[in-house]
């Protein structure tokens, strides 16, 4: 009976919460990365550099860096609920705010308070699922959200190539039909945030009585096993643990390429004679491979129970990936270069976030936990 209580309750809030998550991910990503196709047109428009442009992206992960901790605690005493869907609303509005950029001032600033807005969304949609999500079970889940992201290249490409198309309706560029029209699903999913989420299992009236004790007596068991398991440690010790500090620098190092890819792929593309229509399909061709790749990785890696060389491969055909990009001279060459960087950086994030788990076993207090999380979610501060 309690086995098929269990699973009952699991297939419950698996399909009430993964799906929507990833939607939220999905959009998240979008918005985070679409300034890499409206660069195609909106650098010479308004007097962008390269240098200027990537200075200005990656100011995007400076305001994700300094507002990630206050934004998780937050989150805390607030509930997810009602802070995700201040996060959504607020990131959709600069968002928008985007089609509105007049030079690089007002491009560096957008692009600042755009990350500051985000901040806290995906540590904390991390946070949120240990709430619901036995530890069992934690690493399938947190593959699945994470899917979202090439899902949402490889869908949006497309989406924010047929936008570009748009230039001159109405008397706007269509690099800025592209950014108010992407912003609108954020601005929409906030507010539906607010009545779909649920902050704890106590509080799901969609569960009966019966599954809703059975889930919040299983998730306080886990968490006062971990009290019973030692004394916390504190949050100097978590960030200084070496352990910490180097899975946070492998995890620097795959943000880093996904996110090159993300906003210098589409002017790479676009540099070999292809119209921005054109680009937008072409950019979803590595996506596709990528989510192939951290689905059948991530289950080698769960069936064998091995990650360190799950992720230092992945990591070594990302790089070789990113090497052979630089010195592409054709298109094939650069998709095929794009499309091992893509499944590289993918496939590696799902085994990375269980070695994390299996490594750091030792109990901390919730401050110092938040504290891990940051370091590793910030990791990708780069310009681009």
């Amino acid at each position: 009976m309690s086995n098929a209580l269990e699973k009952r309750v699991m297939r419950k809030i698996s399909w009430r919460i993964i799906p929507f998550i990833m939607l939220l991910y999905f959009i998240a990503f979008l918005d985070r990365v679409n300034v890499g196709f409206a660069a195609i047109h909106m650098n010479e428009d308004i007097g962008l550099s390269p240098a200027i442009f990537g200075f200005g992206a990656g100011l995007f992960f400076i305001g994700y860096f300094l507002f990630e901790v206050p934004s998780n605690l937050a989150l805390e005493r607030f509930g997810a609920r009602l802070w995700i869907a201040r996060v959504m609303v607020t990131w959709g509005l600069i968002s928008g705010a985007m089609a509105f950029v007049q030079g690089p001032t007002s491009f560096y600033v957008l692009r600042f308070l755009l990350g500051a807005a985000e901040a806290g969304f995906f540590p904390g949609i991390i946070l949120y699922l240990s709430y619901w999500f036995p530890a069992r079970s934690r690493a399938q889940v947190t593959a699945l959200f994470m899917a979202a992201a090439p899902i949402s290249v490889a869908l949006g490409s497309p989406i924010s190539g047929i936008l570009l198309e748009m230039d001159g309706l109405m008397g706007w560029h269509g690099w800025q039909w592209m950014f108010m029209i992407e912003a609108v699903p954020a601005l929409v999913l906030g507010v539906v945030v607010l009545f779909y989420m649920t902050d704890r299992p106590e509080n799901a009236k969609w569960l009966n009585a019966e599954e809703r004790d059975w889930l919040s007596n299983t998730m306080n068991a886990e968490r006062a096993a971990k009290d019973r398991a030692g004394a916390s440690h504190s949050i100097l010790k978590g960030m200084t643990d070496p352990r910490v500090l180097a899975l946070s620098l492998v995890y620097f190092g795959t943000s880093a390429g996904l996110y090159t890819l993300g906003i210098w792929a589409p002017q790479m593309l676009h540099g070999m004679g292809l119209t921005s229509f054109q680009t937008g399909f072409v950019n979803a061709i590595p996506p596709i491979f990528a989510v192939i790749a951290m689905y059948t990785w991530s289950r080698h890696s769960d069936r064998t129970n091995e990650r360190t060389w799950h992720v230092a491969l992945a990591c070594t055909a990302a790089g070789i990936g990113l090497f052979f990009a630089g010195f592409a001279v054709s298109l094939v060459a650069v998709v095929i270069a794009l499309v091992a960087v893509n499944a590289g950086v993918s496939a590696a994030k799902p085994p990375l976030w269980s070695s994390c788990r299996a490594r750091l076993r030792r109990p901390a207090s919730p401050r110092s936990t938040r504290w891990a999380i940051w370091a590793a979610s910030s990791a990708p501060m780069q310009s681009g």
